[in-house]
């Protein structure tokens, strides 16, 4: 039944981490998987353990779940709804969602019933257990997804908290981006004799993500954003600010300038965030303005270009976020706008890829500030059109209101066949 559903969604071969990953994880192994965004980590931990819940059988009693899936922010959770309902179709296995920002009347309802699978952010699933409106004691599985930014996002003590609550012995898988100091030391709290796998290195970048920045000065990056978006204005482009207020305002006046724009971040509603990015993937829209609420909740093969406007505080942020480009094996571009005091920022993230980017205009603040070894100079302002980016080698919510990312080591930041990366 499985196998139907997933060759009607028209998957053949599947990827590193699902080769790697599905065995251990039908074998009944605890899994601890690392593996950047877009190569399909959600069908590596939902097709086994959609699996693993058919071949048991039974159905789950009132407000009682059989596995729980927990994951960072709204978009993300109903992403991994959305495949596990692809691959369960056809089956009486039932999947629900908890997020914040959403009816907490209709999920009570909901749970009610009880649900063979719950996808929930963490801070509105320990709202709802206060309740007492879903008990996790008969919970058999869990999985962490983007257990990193989950840690980032302030989460940590709410973890702690459900790995309590959650029935044992237990399956539990873990999946992550990165691997920080305290990703290793949750999967030894969590994980017993886990299967450990990597199939990219910490930090590594897409191959097919073509990379460059623009040194500009900060009250410039608007009208360079603008000429970029003019010259595709046929291309979804998902444009990355720092801050809700700044997501807003940059989106109100690309609007202003004729632009078909939206926006999603910690001020919006789940209704508002769900129809923006529902009318982005159908096109209403072509531009997406986000904070990094959505770094990783954005699953849309078509975006061709990411802009990051502002350059992120914690470099693994800069990762994930062109990461929304490039899905299921196709090419992007990820261009960055560098203002004189992002400089640092910008050094940062070379750091951690490990990968010099390409420089397509202007040039550092000082000359102590020179570009990476390896990159090419840049022009200035106004000398031509930019260079187009050669190839380069490589929500939280609790309640309604948006988490921040943590200080990353306390340093001055704060933080022809079709894959199944699409999964």
């Amino acid at each position: 039944m499985i196998l139907q559903s997933v060759a009607a969604l028209g998957f053949e071969t599947p990827t590193p981490i699902q080769t790697k990953a599905i065995p251990p994880a039908l074998a009944g192994r605890d899994v601890l998987g690392l593996a950047q965004t877009g190569t399909g980590k959600t069908a590596a931990f939902g097709l086994p353990l959609v699996h693993k819940l058919m071949e048991e059988g039974g159905r789950p009693r009132p407000r009682e779940v059989a596995a729980l899936i927990l994951a960072p922010t709204r978009e993300l959770v109903n992403q991994i709804a959305a495949n596990l309902d692809a691959y369960v179709r056809g089956t009486k296995i039932t999947v629900a969602t908890v997020v914040g920002g959403a009816s907490i009347g209709n999920q009570i309802r909901r749970l009610k019933r009880g649900t063979d699978i719950l996808v929930a952010t963490p801070g509105r699933l320990l709202d709802l257990t206060e309740r007492g409106a879903v008990h996790l004691g008969s919970a058999r599985f869990l999985v962490l997804d983007e257990a990193d930014q989950m840690l980032d996002l302030g989460f940590i003590h709410a973890l702690r908290r459900i790995a309590k609550l959650v029935g044992t012995p237990r399956q539990t898988l873990l999946f992550s981006a990165t691997m920080p100091k305290q990703i290793e030391e949750l999967s030894r709290a969590y994980l017993v004799d886990p299967v450990q796998m990597e199939v990219a290195p910490r930090g590594r970048t897409a191959d097919k993500i073509a990379q460059s920045v623009h040194f500009v000065a900060k009250t410039e990056k608007p009208a360079l954003l603008r000429e970029c978006l003019a010259e595709r204005p046929d291309d979804l482009s998902l444009v990355f600010a720092r801050t809700k207020h700044g997501a807003e305002k940059l989106m109100k006046n690309l609007v202003k300038d004729g632009f078909a724009a939206g926006s999603i971040h910690g001020n919006k509603s789940q209704n508002q965030r769900e129809r923006a990015i529902r009318a982005f993937r159908d096109g209403d829209i072509r531009i997406l303005v986000a904070t990094d609420v959505a770094a990783r909740g954005i699953d849309i093969p078509g975006v061709s270009h990411v802009y990051n406007f502002d350059l992120p505080e914690v470099p693994e942020s800069y990762v994930h976020r062109i990461g929304r480009t490039a899905r299921a094996g196709a090419a992007g571009e990820a261009v960055a706008f560098c203002a004189p005091e992002d400089v640092k920022l910008l050094r940062g993230i070379e750091k951690l890829t490990g990968v010099p980017i390409r420089v397509a205009s202007g040039q550092p603040a000082r000359a102590d500030e020179a570009p990476a070894a390896g990159s090419p100079g840049g022009r200035k302002r106004g000398q031509g059109r930019p260079a187009r980016p050669a190839p380069s080698r490589e929500d939280g919510k609790t309640g309604n209101r948006e988490a921040k990312p943590a200080r990353a080591a306390r340093g001055r930041s704060r933080r022809p066949k079709r894959r199944l990366a699409a999964a």
